[in-house]
């Protein structure tokens, strides 16, 4: 039997049926029988998904020049900490220290490289990958986030969140109430509660209400995160990059009921098959994370998508970071095919959806980063 099936089975018994972010939160981040805390198998091509660092090293590498642009914008100082949450295996921590190293020597010797990782499988695996930066002291693991006291130094601060936010714990709401799930002759079950008035202020200020047949998720978990990080940066940028939409896109009809369950590439719409063994996501509200951010001081700019950012920070050296290290024809066309998966519609270009917030920053300079420039007149 399912061991973590039974835990949560047992946790239903004792306290009666749970909301669905506890059921979800169970099934990711249990400390021992959760998703993200049994392996570090999950990604890449033999996992159940990949993110846009497994496509390629350009993926670091692009955004390594984009963070020097910010370290730039912020006046260039003699320290700035670049926090990554939910890091997975390091790779892309690995890209962005590595070809700053060689591309930005002075932003690289100004970088303290901050990775938050809650799976102790997942810091082991980042230990390997990284043991030479983390022995160094240009790059520290941490479990929990936190910047308070981070720091005698005061440092400006990037945030950058790649697939982190569409992984938090998620409320759902139907016509019916708040969706609890029970447990009945080894089956969960599905039952509604009142919703909460933190859950119906969410609908009407950042979401629509479900229509009959209607499930909407309501992201509080990922609101309360935002409003921490926002709250703890005193100067900097924080990046956001997921599976997204606006309360705009909701009332057009689009990104109502996201929650999806992913195994070996597989999508499946039942989060209740294979607790602990199948990730579970749903697509992030980029209206409430933002509103989360400027209730925190923060200035939040126009969203771009994924291939509207990289475009916009490829273009000015065509992509030369990518194919930089390519002798032969052959290999130039391998770089080509994973360049287009990152920023085509057919790929993760239109897919994901590109928020960026500062703090302490004239506009002026940020207007003008490559991410945020792409099909502007320059």
């Amino acid at each position: 039997m399912n061991l973590l099936r039974r835990k949560i089975e047992q946790e239903i018994g004792g306290r009666g049926a749970i909301p669905f972010s506890r059921y979800m939160e169970l099934c990711l981040y249990d400390p021992e029988l959760g998703y993200y805390s049994r392996n570090a198998e999950q990604f890449g091509k033999a996992g159940d998904f990949y993110t846009s660092s497994d496509a390629h090293a350009v993926f670091g590498r692009l955004l390594a020049r984009q963070f020097d642009e910010m370290w730039r914008a912020l006046g260039s100082p003699e320290h700035i900490d670049l926090v990554e949450l939910g890091p997975g295996r390091g790779l892309f921590a690995q890209d962005v220290l590595g070809w700053s190293g060689k591309k930005f020597p002075e932003f690289f010797c100004a970088l303290r490289y901050v990775l938050v990782e809650s799976s102790s499988a997942l810091r082991e695996r980042i230990r390997e990958t990284l043991r030479t930066h983390l022995d160094s002291g240009k790059a520290e693991l941490t479990p929990l986030y936190s910047l308070e006291g981070k720091s005698s130094r005061d440092s400006p601060t990037i945030v950058f969140a790649n697939e982190f936010f569409d992984a938090l714990p998620v409320e759902i709401l139907g016509p019916k109430g708040s969706l609890r799930i029970d447990a009945s002759d080894g089956h969960f079950i599905e039952t509604w509660a009142r919703p909460s008035p933190e859950e119906m202020e969410f609908l009407d200020r950042y979401s629509v209400h479900p229509e009959p047949d209607e499930r909407i998720e309501v992201s509080l978990v990922a609101q309360q995160f935002m409003d921490r990080i926002a709250g703890e940066v005193q100067r900097g940028f924080i990046i956001a990059i997921d599976y997204g939409y606006t309360r705009d896109e909701q009332l057009a009809g689009r990104h109502r009921g996201t929650v999806k369950a992913l195994r070996q590439h597989s999508i499946s719409d039942n989060p209740y098959e294979a607790p602990g063994d199948q990730d579970i996501t749903a697509d992030v509200n980029v209206t409430a994370l933002a509103a989360a951010a400027e209730r925190r001081g923060m200035q939040t700019h126009r969203l771009v998508t994924q291939s509207q950012f990289l475009m916009g920070i490829g273009e000015a050296n065509q992509f030369a970071d990518a194919f930089e290290e390519c002798r032969l024809p052959q290999e130039r066309a391998k770089v080509a095919l994973q360049l287009k998966h990152l920023v085509t519609p057919a790929g993760m270009g239109e897919s994901f959806q590109v928020m960026i917030a500062s703090k302490g920053v004239e506009e002026e300079k940020v207007s003008v980063l490559s991410g945020l420039s792409f099909g502007r007149s320059r």
